[in-house]
């Protein structure tokens, strides 16, 4: 590896290209191609879990600005559990969906995203909730539902995938978000990529403040195995892999 090389297509990636793309350049959007589903298919004999709605959300409110000041990275948490009603709070403050328009073109949810494309699924290790079992489960956003993938304890693999960081294994659930790029690629083709790494982080900064919220912490993680992490959910590795992960654990 080439490192100079390396920075030098690193900082490329981080710049905006807009104005290089030639005027005759056509996305898949553009040349009639059908869109991506707005989220990934899933095995409807699986286990379905109803998650508590956002009507019925009724933490204590905190001023906004405490809020902003308050937050920060936690590596450290309780033995204690979070309740469905605070899952459900952080997986629809991060990705739950407010509408879909336009005939499933796409959908508005709690998080900005580039045209509105949203190529995230969000994965769960649940490791202390109430009520559900320890395991493996992904966020059906657009229905606010949470799937169960596969139960047991995965605590040594889900260590293997954040590179040996324990929190992920003394927190109460590790979020683990994978992109599904052409989602994003079938709008706007060569430039989708910095804009799908800039939506990311706008997931992550609503988990850190509905954390704080529901007297939790958490902690992004950028420092993992893609390996390790893409085996674990039984991703591919190439049309959908592992972007970011967080661990949620409460605080005292």
């Amino acid at each position: 590896m080439n490192l100079n090389e390396t920075i030098k297509n690193g900082r490329f990636f981080l710049k905006s290209h807009h104005d290089e793309i030639e005027e005759t350049f056509q996305s898949d959007q553009d040349k009639k191609i059908p869109q991506p589903t707005l989220e990934k298919e899933y095995d409807k004999n699986k286990e379905i879990i109803k998650l508590t709605p956002e009507e019925e959300f009724d933490f204590d409110e905190i001023n906004l600005k405490d809020l902003i000041k308050n937050r920060k990275s936690h590596r450290t948490f309780m033995d204690k559990p979070l309740s469905l009603k605070e899952l459900s709070f952080l997986l629809w403050s991060t990705q739950g969906t407010k509408e879909i328009i336009k005939n499933n073109y796409a959908a508005l949810k709690t998080v900005p995203s580039a045209g509105a494309r949203h190529p995230f699924e969000t994965y769960l290790y649940i490791r202390n909730v109430e009520n559900l079992e320890q395991g493996l489960y992904r966020y059906l956003s657009l229905e606010h539902k949470l799937l169960k993938i596969e139960t047991g304890n995965f605590d040594e693999q889900m260590l293997e995938a954040a590179l040996g960081q324990r929190m992920v294994i003394k927190s109460a659930v590790d979020f683990i978000w994978t992109v599904t790029p052409y989602r994003t690629e079938w709008r706007y083709s060569i430039l989708s990529h910095k804009v799908i790494a800039l939506d990311a982080g706008h997931i992550c900064q609503n988990l850190y403040l509905s954390s704080e919220l529901i007297n939790a912490g958490t902690c992004a993680i950028g420092a993992y195995s893609q390996t390790k992490s893409d085996e674990l959910l039984k991703l591919d590795g190439k049309e959908e892999f592992t972007i970011y992960m967080a661990p949620v654990g409460k605080i005292k």
